[in-house]
């Protein structure tokens, strides 16, 4: 299953992200692919500050990972520019997947495309000059089709 959103400013994005957050449950998957700059991380900070988290991502390029939690929900922001798929196993993503409660956001998520079968959403952030972007949403297994489709449905209303 695949959608497009247009997001004609960071505000549209944090719109986009506030209406995602309302179907997040824990145990999903987001990845964000897109050049610097093109507002992924955007996203995240409205996710985690509409999830209800303490805390407020910044790009975690240097960090790699940062998790924001709250008494019932968890996400874990990754970030995993200049990593290769070969260093997945030195970050604990086996005990992030097993976390029912957390939500996983990857942005450069290229090293863990082979290694996770889990359903996903992936987000693709495309320039289009300005501040506006296209944001093209797939949908990878039965969960993230169902989380695309009432995103969908949301946006639509």
């Amino acid at each position: 299953m695949m959608n497009t959103f247009i997001s004609n400013s960071p505000s549209d994005t944090r719109k986009l992200a506030a209406a995602a957050a309302k179907f997040l449950r824990g145990g999903e998957i987001i990845f964000l692919r897109g050049p610097i700059g093109a507002g992924k991380t955007v996203f995240v900070k409205a996710l985690a500050k509409e999830m209800g988290l303490k805390g407020s991502p910044v790009s975690a390029s240097f960090s790699i990972m940062k998790a924001y939690k709250s008494k019932t929900k968890k996400l874990f922001h990754v970030d995993l520019f200049r990593l290769e798929e070969r260093e997945m196993f030195n970050l604990g993503f086996e005990e992030m997947l097993a976390d029912e409660n957390a939500v996983i956001a990857a942005e450069w998520p290229a090293p863990l495309e082979n290694l996770i079968n889990s359903p996903r959403l992936e987000m693709d952030f495309v320039l289009q000059g300005g501040d506006k972007r296209e944001i093209i949403f797939k949908a990878r297994g039965e969960r993230a089709e169902l989380l695309l489709k009432n995103l969908t449905e949301a946006l639509n209303a």
